[in-house]
């Protein structure tokens, strides 16, 4: 296959380097503010703990993208996006890479154990877990979906561990469910993309999966993360040594969580779109997977971007007329 490099940076240059940390997917470690603003800790020590956190996962993320890119380098070559990754292309060596990661999980772990022993077994986990995941369990069918949903709900943990506040079982299934669904949402895109290019490409655990398949597990977790999250946000079995909802009426969120579920799996059924790539292959473009990396679409999508900051304003707006005694 031919790469279509069209990167506008040079070898070894500030931005080739940034880029091969793959800053987009940060938007993945914004999971640690929720627990700040479940429990309503809106102060500048919490912030600041929260920040920390993010910083550190960012970090560390970051590290196994790089060492990822290296091991996947060949492949990587021969799939139609993922050759334009900068270490792919020839813009990052691989020493550099691997110097560069080294460097991040030292300084990442090393700084968690120091400022909160708790933040930095977590950290651990996420490590141990990413080693699992690139050395083996990708190409474990199943468990290569379960290591990406674990990953956001540390994410989530580490947002509690660094404010001190207990999280909710509810909360952390609904976190658990949505996060399958984003990689499942992710494995379906990449399976109708082999069916239009007609080849594996850089993940032979596709061949395990098929549509229908992946359809019926879709439908049961992202039914899972609606019920979860109705269970949590309505206030049921909530208490006040945990981080449960304050008042019943955040409930009224609930709209947002099922349309914007609804928006995702539109995008990621699309059969015009897909139709339109197989008829002229020769235009296809990231754009037409976007669930194929989830973050883009936060990026990207009105609707989704619209329907989160509609979240965050009626839930905060919620807790703060509750705060007040006014509902």
């Amino acid at each position: 296959m031919t790469c279509n490099c069209n990167l506008d940076f040079k070898n070894g240059t500030l931005k080739a380097y940034l880029m091969s940390l793959r800053p987009n997917q940060w938007t993945k470690n914004l999971l640690v503010f929720a627990a700040p603003l479940l429990a309503f800790q809106i102060n500048l020590s919490s912030f600041s703990s929260t920040l920390i956190a993010f910083c550190l996962f960012c970090l560390i993320s970051s590290s196994f993208y790089l060492l990822n890119d290296v091991k996947d380098l060949e492949s990587d070559r021969q799939h139609p996006v993922k050759c334009n990754r900068p270490i792919a292309a020839g813009y990052v060596s691989v020493p550099i890479a691997v110097a560069m990661a080294s460097f991040f999980i030292l300084v990442s772990l090393g700084f968690s154990w120091f400022y909160n022993s708790s933040l930095g077994a977590v950290l651990t986990c996420y490590s141990l877990i990413q080693v699992a995941y690139n050395l083996k369990l990708k190409q474990v069918p199943l468990l290569d979906i379960a290591c990406i949903a674990n990953g956001f709900v540390l994410r989530a943990c580490a947002g509690f561990v660094v404010t001190h506040t207990y999280p909710s079982p509810w909360f952390l299934i609904f976190i658990a469910m949505l996060a399958l669904f984003l990689a499942i949402e992710k494995r379906k895109a990449e399976l109708q993309m082999l069916q239009i290019q007609g080849k594996i490409g850089t993940r032979e655990v596709l061949k395990l999966y098929s549509l229908p398949l992946l359809n019926r597990m879709e439908s049961i977790v992202a039914t899972g993360a609606v019920m979860s999250y109705a269970i949590w946000c309505s206030g049921w079995n909530s208490s006040s040594d945990s981080c449960g909802v304050q008042t019943p009426w955040t409930i009224l969120t609930l709209p947002f969580v099922l349309y914007g579920i609804f928006r995702y799996q539109l995008l990621g059924d699309s059969p015009a779109e897909v139709d339109q790539v197989q008829k002229h292959p020769e235009h296809l473009k990231v754009d037409n997977q976007k669930t194929e990396v989830p973050d883009r679409i936060l990026l990207s999508d009105n609707h989704i971007k619209y329907t989160i900051i509609a979240w965050l304003i009626t839930y905060t707006l919620i807790l703060w007329l509750n705060s007040l005694g006014l509902i």
